[in-house]
């Protein structure tokens, strides 16, 4: 039995190729969709407000972040921050303000890690000096409580996981901090409440809380465990 061949001319420079699939299996294949700038934004997104006074100003500030959710109805369901909003009756730093939240919710829609802001934000310092918190935990700049809103935020999401330190050093921080602070209950701040930590303690660098003390012979920090020993 012959069989015939049909030769055709290929007329132009071959770009690319690819293998052609059974149209079933393409279609069941489901397809998962990842943060780019290519995204249009849906009419309602999940919203979340937060919050923050500083002595900086007689009015607060609210951080609104909302979210994107991709791949909806999907094992592959994901939640990301698309983009970021800051109203304050006090208009002195809206320029910049303004700015912040444009370059920050572009970096949102441009997809990848973004949690790589949360740090870049906090090691922010005013020049004029920070300002301390309720509980003695200091706060270098403005831009630095924002940047401690989107850690909060992201971890509420998964985006920035907890770091876990061991049961052994667990159990010498609370043992440690227990043995400085005994006894001094009678110690009260000026609202007439206990302090948070052991009084004199220093300033942390790390998690700026007022909560680092000599123990054994090297700083440590009583909130997050930063040792200058290691």
């Amino acid at each position: 039995m012959a069989r015939y061949t049909m030769t055709i001319k290929i007329e132009k420079n071959i770009v690319d190729y690819g293998i052609k699939k059974d149209e079933e299996e393409v279609q069941a294949r489901p397809v998962r969709d990842f943060m780019h700038e290519e995204i249009a934004r849906p009419d309602e997104l999940k919203g979340y407000t937060y919050k923050i006074k500083t002595p900086l100003s007689d009015h607060a500030m609210y951080i609104t972040i909302n979210n994107i959710v991709l791949n909806i109805g999907t094992e592959h369901e994901e939640e990301f921050p698309f983009e970021v909003f800051i109203n304050s009756k006090n208009m002195e730093q809206f320029q910049w303000i303004l700015a912040l939240t444009r370059v920050i919710s572009a970096v949102f829609r441009k997809g990848g890690d973004a949690t790589f802001l949360v740090e870049e934000l906090k090691q922010v310092f005013d020049p004029q000096g920070g300002y301390f918190k309720k509980g003695g935990r200091f706060m270098p700049s403005l831009v630095a409580e924002i940047g401690e809103v989107l850690e909060t935020h992201m971890r509420k999401m998964g985006l920035i996981e907890d770091e876990e330190f061991s049961d052994a050093h667990k159990a010498l921080i609370a043992e440690k901090r227990a043995s400085l602070e005994g006894g001094s209950k009678e110690a009260a701040n000026a609202d007439g409440q206990s302090p948070t930590f052991p009084p004199g303690s220093q300033l942390c660098k790390k998690c700026n809380t007022t909560a680092m003390v000599l123990m054994d012979g090297c700083m440590t920090c009583l909130n997050c465990g930063e040792s200058k020993c290691g």
